[in-house]
């Protein structure tokens, strides 16, 4: 089992020296990566390239991996996407895996980027399938619904292969994952649901005769502290400023309290096949909540 942490406010700081303390503090306490979102306008305005953010970690640190959780594929094209993995693994060859979504929980954001929102489902399909092609080394002639290319090429090809995992819930994603992932990476959802889609998972991967998944990963949002309630207000701060909607339609997806009752609520996904998790820390000082995240971890390794 791997356990990461996601602190991108406070690695996307124009401080290197603070940027490489937080790093080395995450690998100290013995965390195995990085999750790094994406956005590029988001209500309002908000967000980061996750692409970039994951190669400033990447070369700020020698050891730590990185997970892109989730990238919004859907609306870059898959020639760009390509040659930006073909680049990063030049420079940290092993050390990403590439989560990817659709979007949309701001249509704005989605059709502000020249997508059309209705669209994006069927282009992230038709990405991934290039993605796929491209990273195989491949010269592609392709003449799809949005993308038509011509003796297409990235060189060189990432090696090892950077996993491509397959963020969102439901038909869709366990169809998708099936067809075009490595794995799947899920967030917001309850054990239950992560149990059922993994499995789910492995039977539509075996139906079409591919590999079975080799990836499947979690990523929580987390209010830690030693301090429950004060744990529980800074999480519920923080989801209700970024996604505009109540705490409370978060409480049964999310974890907040002292490592105990963190590790407590994520040991149902562990048994559930989670083998890759995320702890997006909302803590009142980010090195207490790494110090945290670490002991979450040695909780859910000892069982």
């Amino acid at each position: 089992m791997k356990v990461g942490v996601a602190v991108n406010e406070d690695l996307l700081i124009p401080d290197p020296a603070a940027r490489r303390r937080l790093l080395d503090h995450i690998a100290e306490v013995g965390l195995d990566h990085v999750t790094t979102g994406d956005h590029i306008s988001f209500h309002g305005g908000a967000g980061f390239d996750g692409l970039v953010s994951a190669t400033s970690i990447l070369t700020a640190h020698d050891g730590l991996d990185v997970v892109v959780g989730v990238y919004l594929a859907a609306l870059r094209h898959p020639m760009l996407i390509a040659r930006q993995l073909s680049t990063i693994s030049q420079l940290a060859p092993g050390r990403l895996v590439l989560g990817v979504g659709v979007g949309g929980e701001d249509r704005s954001e989605v059709s502000n980027a020249g997508v059309d929102p209705a669209t994006r489902g069927r282009r992230l399909d038709e990405t991934l399938e290039l993605l796929r092609r491209l990273a195989d080394g491949e010269t592609v002639d392709h003449d799809g619904r949005f993308f038509s290319l011509r003796k297409a090429s990235i060189l060189p090809v990432p090696d090892p292969p950077v996993p491509l995992v397959v963020g969102g819930s439901g038909d869709v994603a366990v169809r998708r994952t099936a067809r075009y992932g490595d794995g799947w990476l899920g967030l917001f959802c309850s054990a239950r649901r992560f149990a059922d889609t993994v499995e789910r998972i492995r039977a539509a991967t075996a139906d079409l005769g591919r590999p079975a998944p080799s990836w499947f990963g979690l990523n929580m949002w987390c209010g830690l502290g030693l301090d429950a309630a004060r744990a529980q207000d800074l999480l519920g701060r923080r989801l209700e400023a970024l996604y505009n909607l109540p705490a409370e339609k978060f409480e049964h997806v999310t974890a907040s309290g002292t490592p105990e009752m963190v590790a407590t609520k994520l040991a149902p996904y562990v048994a559930a096949g989670a083998e890759h998790l995320t702890l997006i820390i909302a803590a009142g000082d980010v090195h207490e909540g790494v110090d945290l995240a670490a002991e979450v971890h040695r909780l859910l390794v000892s069982g």
